[in-house]
């Protein structure tokens, strides 16, 4: 048997894996302090709804890749502190991120999601990791249809120019 068969959490982590993890990690620790901070500027229930969400996936993803880091005696990256509940009306208006604002960021932070997940499977020589970010990537993905679905209901999606295909009698 070599070094790289049988249970893949026996199976060393490459760098890459190491590396990409580890960053992984870090990133999930800013998105849910800045989505913690969200919070407090979103006035939209739906769209609330979805922060909670995020924020609880994002809770979900740094529990698992922390025990992995953790099995692997690689040290944990530091992590904000929980930023403080605001009232949204004690906000200055000018001072306020908007809701169709909060959407877009939420919207590019999962597509930003899907391709670091992709990324990570792609490299990845241990099963159990690359299945690991494969379920990431499918709740990221279910997450982002929500929040595409929102951004079209409420009316804040800006779509890049639409190419319509008109044919002509002739």
């Amino acid at each position: 048997m070599g070094i790289l068969s049988g249970n893949p959490k026996d199976e060393p982590l490459h760098y890459g894996e190491v590396f990409d993890i580890w960053a992984s990690s870090l990133a999930g620790n800013g998105k849910v302090a800045g989505y913690q901070t969200m919070m407090n500027h979103v006035g939209d229930e739906d769209l609330k709804k979805l922060l909670v969400e995020a924020i609880e996936l994002g809770q979900q993803e740094k529990k698992q890749i922390e025990e992995l880091l953790k099995e692997n005696g690689i040290a944990l990256p530091p992590a904000p502190p929980e930023p403080p509940v605001a009232c949204l009306e004690e906000i200055p208006a000018g001072a306020r991120f908007q809701d169709p604002a909060i959407a877009a960021v939420l919207s590019a932070d999962i597509a930003a999601g899907l391709i670091m997940c992709s990324q990570i499977i792609g490299k990845s020589i241990r099963e159990d990791v690359a299945m690991m970010y494969g379920q990431f990537h499918n709740q990221k993905m279910a997450l982002g249809a929500k929040v595409l679905r929102l951004n079209k209901e409420k009316g804040w999606l800006i779509p890049p120019p639409l190419h319509i295909n008109k044919q002509h009698d002739c």
